[in-house]
Parts: C-alpha cells; structure tokens; sequence
C-alpha cells in the first residue's frame, strides 16, 4: 500500500525540451487546424453548389433527365456530412493548440492538462474513422468478391 501512495504523489514535472517540443507542437496544430477549418469552408461551399452544377449538367445533357438535379442534391447532403464529420477532428485540435498555447503564458498545469484532453480527443477520433473507413473498405472488398464469383456462376 505505500508503494501505492508513492506513485500516486508522483507529480510529472516538464524539463525545457519538453516545453519547447510541446510549445511547436501546438503551433503547428494551430496552423493545421486552421487549414482544416478552410477546408471545411471548401467542402461547405462544395456542397452549396453541388446541386447547381448537377441541374446544370441535366439541362446540357437531357438524357439525364431529372437525375441532375436530385443527385445534385444528394451529393450536397454527402458533401455537408463529410463537412460534418470532418469539423469534429480540427475543433479538437485547434482547441488543444489554443489552450496549450494558453497553458505556457499563463504557466498554467490545469490549462495543459485541458490542452491534453483534447489532443487525447482529436487522436481517439480520428482512430475510430479509421476503424470504420477500413472496415467498410474490408466490406467493399468482400462484397466485390462475392459479387464477382455471383456473376462468374450466373
């Protein structure tokens, strides 16, 4: 049990290196997630029009009748949940740049310690995308698979 108490009063100090590699860090988190938000911006607006530029390749091309502007608009709804589900990963890490950037100003543990939570945050998002982008991906690739084989007995 003192072995416990020990490790439990053991408090983590940050040597200069350590600041300084976290200070760059969150720079240029900052930088990127800035650039995330004008992608984000891009997508938005990529969206918007999606169904101008579909209606518009309808009336070029009347063969494709309605399906310009209804999949114009589909393509608008996908384009906003990518935009969606891609804020969540760059409101993350601006939030730990700013708060960690608040942290060392301030000299403030409880300011990094919320810094960190959010880095904890943006990594365990974008790991569980990447979970689901490559199960899909794995789905994908077992449904062309069983899809080829269907078409090879037919």
């Amino acid at each position: 049990m003192e072995e416990y108490s020990v490790i439990e009063n053991f408090e983590m100090k940050l040597n200069e290196s350590a600041k300084d590699f976290l200070k760059e860090t969150a720079k240029w988190a900052y930088f990127l997630s800035i650039l995330g938000y004008i992608g984000i911006g891009f997508i938005v607006f990529a969206a918007l029009f999606a169904g101008t530029l579909f209606s518009a390749m309808g009336k070029m091309n009347p063969a494709m009748g309605m399906m310009g502007s209804s999949f114009g608009m589909v393509m608008a709804v996908v384009y906003l949940l990518i935009a969606a589900l891609y804020f969540f990963p760059v409101y993350y890490l601006n939030k730990f740049a700013s708060n960690a950037k608040a942290a060392f100003n301030n000299n403030d543990s409880e300011t990094l310690t919320t810094s960190l939570r959010y880095l904890k945050s943006h990594y365990k998002f974008i790991g569980i995308m990447t979970l689901v982008i490559f199960s899909l991906y794995l789905l994908m690739f077992v449904g062309m698979i069983v899809g080829g084989m269907a078409f090879n007995n037919a």
